[in-house]
């Protein structure tokens, strides 16, 4: 099946990208902010995350919350948000003949949003005891703490939520200050795939967003490779496993070695037939949980090594992973993995695109990203010119010790002895 779509840009400069799905029941809009955490103040860092808890709380049209669920739950959608680094989504998916009253709340939220004080005092609280979950949460605690040791105290390396501390800081004028800096025309992708034509969406976004201000975008600070944290970090707690991150600093979205990355990617740690499974689990009973995986920013990037396992079993387990990773650069993958690889790396990523919304995320993302969507066939064939010189160079650039990062959440954690593991 050959996936299409259009992309019209509004006057203002408001991107519309449309993926028709005609067998579908399904429409799914998302619209997408190219703001996150690192285009933030450091006073208020995770206002971005925070607002997008505040526009599902009412509009001048629909001033109560329960009346922008209850406009997409009642016609049986669904409909949420996600903010990252660098951008926000909000998205949501209804049948089909409820398409225009869907496109109408997403709109209404971004352009509509109350920002009352009491809401924000309000929802504050409940902001934090996400920050504070996040936290009890060994692994996401791990996660966030390899990006703070990896990228370091620059913007890049802030967490996305901020801290209990800066969202208490929080006060209306400076959401309103936000949103006049980065929800302009300009820095908005509307993305809709599904049951729809290309004018019935064209024919809502010009009614509903040709006031959208369009205004020059402020400037994000640039990765610094220069910069970094901590060797380890580690945060010692009486919880039954250890979880470790094992993060190594890598190139950006744009770089060409990005197709390498994936198979390299899956061929490490990207299913029960990886090596990393294989070695660490199977092999040695280390861990039950063991994976790879990595994350693009614009200029930067990281790719890492997770696993949970028993405290005693700690330096063995990163000295196994990374050994495989030395494996990987030292001796060719033979014809056959290579194979392997490609054709599970492929096939993941053609399964990935079989609903109305992951074509409408895939879509609106590499809009607002990149500039441009890549078609299907031309990944396709971007991994299959991966060889094996590519993979194993790439392997020795993620073996370079002086930058490897490491962070260890569990009972009574020996930074020097994880710095030892990491640097043997």
């Amino acid at each position: 099946m050959t996936i299409t779509w259009e992309i019209d840009t509004l006057p203002n400069g408001l991107r519309v990208v449309t993926t028709p799905m005609p067998a579908t029941q399904a429409v799914s809009i998302n619209v997408f902010v190219g703001v996150g955490s690192r285009s933030e103040p450091e006073r208020i860092n995770g206002i971005t995350h925070f607002l997008e808890h505040m526009v599902f709380k009412g509009t001048t049209r629909r001033p109560e919350a329960h009346m922008i669920a209850e406009a997409i739950e009642g016609a049986g959608g669904t409909l949420n948000a996600y903010t990252n680094k660098e951008f926000t989504c909000y998205w949501n998916i209804v049948p089909y003949d409820h398409f225009d009253t869907a496109f109408d709340v997403s709109a209404d939220m971004l352009l509509n949003s109350r920002l009352e004080q009491e809401e924000i005092d309000r929802e504050r609280t409940v902001v934090q005891q996400e920050l504070k979950r996040n936290h009890d949460n060994p692994q996401a605690w791990a996660a966030r703490l390899i990006g703070q040791a990896v990228y370091g105290p620059q913007p890049s390396g802030w967490d996305v939520g901020g801290s209990v501390e800066t969202v208490e800081q929080m006060q209306r004028p400076d959401f309103i200050e936000h949103i006049g800096r980065w929800y302009t025309a300009g820095n908005v992708v509307v993305s809709v795939a599904g049951n729809v034509s290309h004018d019935q969406v064209m024919q809502n976004a010009a009614r509903l967003y040709q006031d959208m201000p369009a205004a020059e975008l402020p400037g994000v600070e640039p990765y610094d490779a220069r910069v970094s944290g901590p060797r380890v970090l580690t945060d010692s707690r009486d919880v039954d496993q250890t979880m470790v991150y094992l993060g190594m600093p890598i190139f950006g979205r744009h770089d060409e070695r990005r197709f390498a990355l994936r198979v390299l990617n899956d061929i490490l740690g990207a299913g029960m037939s990886s090596r990393l499974f294989r070695e660490v689990r199977e092999r040695r009973g280390l861990a039950y949980s063991v994976h790879s995986s990595y994350g693009f920013l614009d200029d930067a990037g990281v790719f890492n090594i997770a696993a949970g396992v028993n405290r005693d079993k700690l330096s063995e387990t990163i000295s196994v992973a990374l050994g495989e990773v030395e494996r990987l650069a030292t001796t060719p993958i033979t014809d056959e993995e290579l194979r392997r690889a490609k054709d599970h790396t492929i096939g993941r990523f053609r399964l990935s695109l079989e609903t109305a919304q992951s074509l409408g995320q895939r879509h609106g993302e590499l809009l607002l990203t990149r500039g441009e969507i890549e078609p299907v066939e031309e990944f396709v064939q971007r991994i299959e010119a991966v060889n094996p010189d590519d993979l194993q160079g790439l392997a020795g650039e993620l073996l370079d010790r002086d930058r490897l990062r490491a962070s260890v959440v569990g009972p009574a954690i020996d930074e020097d002895e994880v710095a030892r593991a990491i640097a043997a």
